[in-house]
């Protein structure tokens, strides 16, 4: 877990990128939470001053409805802005209206702040929901957990809708937040005593309107600047031995897979955390390395699985060096070989180096694409995120320098070239037309005869 600090801090740093007098106009603070952990990669969020749009923010919901147990808490109140948080905060430096929601997004296994999400998503967020699910569905007006009777048989979705907050003045719309903040706080320690598995989303559903000068605005934006924390690596890589040296390295904030669109697999913490994953079938060799990774019992349907990522070092003579390339990815579930079988086409770099990716898997839209090779390898869905692997020349038990997936001449990379050149032709020509203009002497020669026309005529 990282610290409150650094969780919060693409919500605070939002302030600064957010339009000047009308504040989220348009899009709403969420604030998600989970006792179960690695549900969310922070690392491949958009940067500060995107909104996410309705089905990003979807796509964002996907951990928590797969989870298993699914019981999932629903905070809303009426409107809620990022000012809610520190503009109205500094009305008094004893409320300290986050400080309940810091607690909670510091002690949960998994959190996520989206400080701009579009609010007509989260004004419908609830009917989503309960179409996702056959639900146990409980209402709550206060958070009053007496009565509290969770489903055993179904899973649990809790709607608590907060006290309004009053727009009128800062200080009732602050006390409003503290208060809401603080049911927040209690509700969650109380299902936390349950030891229950849950998680929650908090939001609202439109927008706030807070006004504020441009000297508050560049006073906050320096001193959340000054304050924003680096988040820390929550784990190291993964080192598989040949008995003495360490000859491979993996890494990943995310290890998810999904077989025939019913079971949802994340193998992270047994990976990283835990180190349940059995790398005793990996093997190294100057030329063709294989990383294994065995996991077992991981569901009633799938006893054991097996993920292996074969690379190979071979001699380019066009690039008159070695270079070690992601040959194939092989999934093996309850040892039915050779089961489901990928190929990775870009996924290589100098073999001095270590191979990074954002994002790998099935889907077209990442940056290193699994291809099915085989039949079985369509019922799989995986998704990958922060891939980085090194399977030659390690030294130090270290990762060495990271040839990334990414491509020079990338999207977003062709659109400033072209921009560029359009803007420079339009320069050009322009010095060219001003260099075309003469004066118009006809009418205007002082060593000339002087024009003259005759009254009389």
């Amino acid at each position: 877990m990282l610290p409150a600090t650094s969780v919060l801090c693409p919500l605070l740093l939002a302030l600064g990128v957010l339009p000047l007098g009308a504040v989220a106009e348009g899009h709403v603070p969420v604030l998600l939470w989970s006792t179960r952990s690695s549900l969310w990669d922070r690392t491949a969020l958009a940067h500060e001053g995107h909104i996410t749009s309705g089905r990003e923010f979807h796509a964002f919901l996907e951990p928590i409805l797969h989870q298993n147990p699914r019981n999932l808490v629903l905070f809303l109140q009426d409107s809620l802005s990022v000012d809610d948080f520190t503009y109205l905060s500094a009305t008094s430096e004893r409320e300290k209206p986050l400080h309940n929601i810091q607690e909670v997004l510091n002690s949960s296994e998994s959190s996520l702040v989206l400080p701009a999400v579009a609010w007509e998503a989260v004004r419908h967020l609830a009917d989503y929901l309960q179409k996702k699910a056959d639900w146990h569905l409980m209402y709550m007006n206060d958070v009053d957990a007496s009565g509290f009777t969770p489903s055993v048989s179904k899973p649990n979705l809790i709607v608590v809708t907060l006290q309004s907050t009053t727009r009128g003045s800062g200080i009732p719309a602050a006390w409003s937040v503290v208060e809401n903040e603080e049911k927040i706080g209690r509700l969650t320690e109380f299902l936390r005593g349950k030891a229950m598995e849950f998680s929650a989303i908090y939001s609202a559903l439109k927008p706030s309107k807070i006004h504020r000068s441009f000297d508050e605005i560049s006073a906050r934006r320096r001193r959340l600047m000054a304050e924003s924390a680096v988040a820390t690596v929550p784990y190291p890589p993964l080192n598989v031995t040949n008995g003495t040296d360490t000859c491979i390295i993996f890494y990943a904030t995310n290890i998810s897979l999904t077989v025939n669109e019913t079971i949802h697999l994340d193998v992270t913490n047994q990976t990283f955390i835990t180190r349940a994953a059995d790398t005793s079938s990996s093997s190294c060799s100057t030329g063709n390395t294989t990383l294994s990774l065995k996991y077992y019992n991981l569901t009633a349907d799938i006893r054991s699985l097996e993920i292996r990522f074969a690379m190979s070092n071979q001699f380019y003579a066009g690039s008159a060096r070695n270079w070690f390339t992601v040959d194939r990815v092989q999934i093996i579930a309850n040892d039915n070989a050779p089961g489901a079988l990928f190929s990775i086409p870009y996924a290589s770099s100098p073999a001095e180096y270590s191979f990074h990716c954002q994002l790998v898997g099935t889907s077209a839209l990442y940056g290193a694409v699994m291809t099915p090779s085989n039949a079985a390898a369509k019922s799989w869905n995986v998704l990958i995120s922060e891939f980085q692997i090194q399977g030659f020349h390690v030294q130090n038990s270290l990762f060495s320098y990271a040839s990334d997936c990414t491509g020079f001449f990338s999207a977003p990379i062709w659109m400033a070239l072209v921009s560029s050149l359009v803007l420079l032709w339009i320069l050009a020509y322009g010095i060219y037309m001003l260099m075309q203009l003469t004066t118009n002497d006809k009418f205007d020669d002082p060593r000339g005869q002087p024009l003259s026309v005759s009254l009389m005529e």
